[in-house]
């Protein structure tokens, strides 16, 4: 099972230099990849004079989205695994693919990379306010919730898919793009009905920066269980016999 490889690690790996640089690669690459994003959509807003969310605008985003976290994944893969998400970094701590530790420090790091990002639009953009994620009208947040968990469910499991499991052979080359992809298809999918963030720090640095915090909750406890999900489906059925475990100087 799954749940027998989780390892806490200790405090003194979050000082190990390895642990640090990868922390600051997680850091970097949620910036990128929030800045591209909110970005975009702060782009269309002005464009559209804040119009109404319209179909041109939801491929936008799912464009906007899907390449900057193909780029994002890509620049921090040799460093940190290219998570770039604190579902992501959950999930695979759950599959004893990462210390308790190291996790935590992932989840500083791109927590405050998404804040950085807005404020730095916030910044370049003369005050604008960066939008954050909401419910659409008619949308409860158990709906929103559903959509949460099934959408970072696909992303997740693609994660193991083409990242992290080891028998991914050459399909390993491909995994930043696939990542991409299903992320720009699921904001397709959900966009339209809660934002689709699948991402609790891509939430998390609108909120701060605007202040908005309505319903807030839905974009933490969705991802979290769709991952979590995805990280014992896929680890237990596909990986039980061919897991690596972690070196020990990761514990």
């Amino acid at each position: 099972m799954p749940v027998s490889r989780i390892a806490v690690g200790s405090a003194s790996e979050v000082g190990q230099a390895d642990v640090l640089k990868a922390g600051l690669a997680e850091f970097f690459s949620m910036l990128i990849f929030v800045f591209a994003g909110e970005g975009a959509g702060m782009a269309f807003n002005k464009l559209t004079d804040n119009g109404s969310t319209t179909p041109s605008g939801l491929v936008q985003a799912s464009l906007a989205h899907g390449f900057a976290l193909f780029v994002a994944v890509a620049v921090g893969a040799n460093i940190s695994g290219g998570h770039v998400n604190p579902a992501v970094t959950f999930g695979a701590f759950l599959g004893g693919n990462i210390t308790l530790a190291r996790s935590f420090m992932y989840w500083v790091a791109q927590l405050a990379g998404s804040v950085v990002a807005c404020l730095l639009l916030k910044f370049a953009t003369g005050g604008m306010t960066t939008s954050a994620f909401s419910l659409s009208s008619g949308v409860s947040v158990w709906n929103a919730l559903v959509f949460e968990i099934v959408m970072t469910f696909g992303l997740v499991y693609t994660v193991y898919a083409t990242a992290v499991d080891p028998k991914k052979g050459n399909i390993g080359i491909i995994a930043p793009m696939a990542i991409g992809f299903i992320v720009g298809a699921n904001i397709l999918a959900g966009g339209a009905f809660d934002g689709a963030s699948m991402n609790p720090a891509v939430s998390f640095g609108p909120a701060v920066v605007s202040w908005t915090w309505d319903d807030h909750w839905v974009y933490w406890l969705g991802p979290f269980i769709g991952a979590a999900i995805a990280a014992f489906a896929y680890d237990y059925v596909f990986m039980s016999n061919t897991h690596e475990a972690l070196p020990s100087t990761d514990f």
